[in-house]
């Protein structure tokens, strides 16, 4: 039983395919067509799903798409009426997005895989996150919690998930929204929406939450979980370049220039302003959960949607709530959406057995080593062939135990936008420096931004405060920020943030043996048996796919070595290099 999971048309477009309950290959269209954030239909995504299942389109169950269009168009026809004539543009460019592709989605999906009407199928928004979270989850049985900018009309929602039965019990609607609230202050912060999010997180540490008071008067939140916004501060359901209007500006002054380098003490009314924001969003995640635990009674939670990508959140709501355990798969934004849809089409509507817990996230594509070879060859690139894996991993935990940053490109790509030791820039964690040259040598980006550091799961506790590390799964993808014990921060500047924490990956050597080897070979080494580890990319582009990109990339940026599968490529061996 094939399906095929799609999501497209607003952010981060993906393709997911799922074949009798498993996961076969799931991919962001970015990824291919080398657009951030891409929106369109994912045309090389879905190509890319249909080559690793060896199956053409026509033998293809079912196709699902991740949200019904039409809901959602009618949100947004009713939003522009209620708030004309402040709305014109909106409707303006709406209608010609709309009525140009949007609308037509079934037929689009129709006419590229040539096969029967009858066989697409639309999820909603949020089912497809609860789905994308729950079904390959190791639960049989959790609550579960969806929170985003908007679906069709819904913001958050959540319910309980048996088996292979998802029910979803209440929601929040549009205006209303935790991720509209959250991506207004990144617009302050001066980072782009949809984009920035993870930079305001970032920035957050470095302040104070002197105006969390402030932050109350544009959100309230009731006592059953609840939340509202107060809609005199806003212009994202009116504007189509603005999200919050001359009153937000009246409360909290003016924005940070999208233009300036962030530097301190200058910016540091607005580094509170970031920690204001967190700590308020925190706070009602936190009252959220609680009373949907109270509500469901259950101990685990499974998370999705955009705000889901908040690790920091994530780490708190661990630690202050009644939940025991929490499962978010490392595509937990829209992207995802296309794998929730394909799983709730396979288990949901088909009746296909749950099988498969999603234990990592390396469903992207990969490149054999002949084909890396004949690439290196074909443009004269001098490298080493280390085919023996130790050979491989003893001459890389060398190079970055002496200082140098490495690009590390292996087996398949990683689902979802963090890099998890296969498509990775590496480098000593023991090195404070390390987090300045990484940032602004190499990925050409703000010096405030953190690393993760990868840690062996079974050395994690001697690290981290998260106890029982290894089995909790949100670790494996990066989507927990923990305290960095005391008596570690030292040892592991590079990777320790300005507050003392650090957004942990955990690396188990049955999901990524080869990542696993090459820490455990540094630790060997050092003592220290963790890597400072960020994506391979640099600013403003999405993560390497192939051998072609991550070369140009290593080419564009000062690191100093590349390994490429069985190669390793120095920076000496650069004609006319950086």
């Amino acid at each position: 039983m094939d399906v095929l999971g799609i999501s497209c048309h607003f952010h981060d477009s993906a393709a997911a395919l799922v074949r009798d309950g498993q996961i076969i290959a799931a991919a962001e269209e970015e990824r291919f067509s080398r657009i951030k954030h891409d929106y369109g239909f994912p045309h090389q995504a879905i190509d890319f799903c249909l080559r690793m299942g060896g199956i053409p389109a026509s033998q293809l169950d079912c196709v699902a798409f991740f949200e019904k269009p039409l809901l959602k168009f009618e949100r947004l026809i009713l939003s522009c009426l209620q708030t004309f004539p402040n709305s014109h543009r909106v409707f303006r460019e709406s209608m010609i997005s709309w009525f140009g592709d949007k609308l037509w989605v079934k037929q689009t999906i129709q006419k590229y895989l040539d096969i029967a009407p009858s066989k697409i199928v639309f999820s909603e928004h949020h089912l497809s996150h609860a789905a994308s979270a729950f079904l390959c989850s190791p639960f049989e049985e959790a609550a579960i919690l969806t929170v985003d900018g908007v679906g069709e009309w819904t913001t958050t929602s959540y319910g309980i998930g048996r088996g292979s039965d998802i029910r979803l019990l209440n929601e929040i609607r549009f205006p209303h929204s935790l991720g509209l609230l959250y991506s207004a202050f990144t617009a302050f912060l001066g980072f782009q929406v949809n984009e920035g999010e993870y930079k305001v997180m970032g920035m957050a540490p470095y302040g104070k939450p002197r105006y969390k008071e402030s932050v109350y008067k544009l959100v309230q939140m009731d006592d059953h979980g609840g939340f509202e916004l107060n809609m005199d501060y806003f212009s994202f359901h009116y504007s189509t370049d603005q999200t919050f209007n001359s009153k937000f500006v009246d409360l909290f002054g003016a924005p940070r220039n999208p233009e300036a380098a962030f530097q301190l003490p200058r910016d540091q009314f607005y580094a509170d302003i970031a920690a204001s924001i967190q700590s308020a969003l925190e706070d009602i995640l936190i009252q959220m959960a609680c009373h949907i635990q109270r509500v469901t009674g259950q101990k685990k939670l499974c998370m999705a949607g955009g705000v889901a990508l908040n690790s920091v959140a994530n780490g708190k709501l661990l630690r202050a709530t009644p939940f025991e355990e929490i499962y978010i798969q490392p595509a937990a934004g829209d992207g995802g959406g296309s794998l929730g849809a394909a799983l709730w089409a396979s288990h949901t509507l088909l009746g296909v057995p749950r099988r498969q817990v999603m234990e990592h996230a390396y469903w992207g594509e990969s490149h054999e080593s002949s084909f890396i070879a004949k690439y290196l060859d074909s443009e004269g690139i001098s490298y080493d062939c280390l085919e023996d894996t130790d050979r491989l991993v003893d001459q890389t935990a060398d190079l970055i135990q002496s200082g140098q940053v490495v690009g590390w490109y292996q087996g398949r790509s990683e689902f979802g936008p963090r890099a998890l030791g296969n498509r990775s820039i590496l480098a000593d964690p023991r090195k404070a420096e390390m987090q300045e040259i990484v940032n602004t040598k190499i990925k050409f980006r703000e010096p405030f931004r953190p690393f993760a550091p990868s840690v062996l799961a079974e050395n994690a506790e001697q690290y981290f405060d998260l106890p029982d590390a290894g089995r909790h799964y949100p670790a494996r993808f990066m989507l927990y920020v923990v305290n960095v014990k005391e008596t570690m921060r030292d040892k592991i500047p590079a990777t320790t943030h300005v507050d003392g924490t650090g957004r942990i990956q955990t690396v188990h050597q049955k999901t990524n043996p080869k990542y696993y080897e090459l820490i455990q070979r540094f630790g060997e080494s050092t003592g220290i048996p963790v890597l400072l580890n960020t994506s391979f990319n640099l600013r403003g582009e999405p993560i390497v796919n192939t051998p072609q990109q991550a070369f140009e990339t290593f080419r564009r940026s000062h690191m100093d070595a590349l390994v490429l599968g069985d190669y390793l490529i120095q920076r000496s061996a650069i004609k006319n290099g950086v």
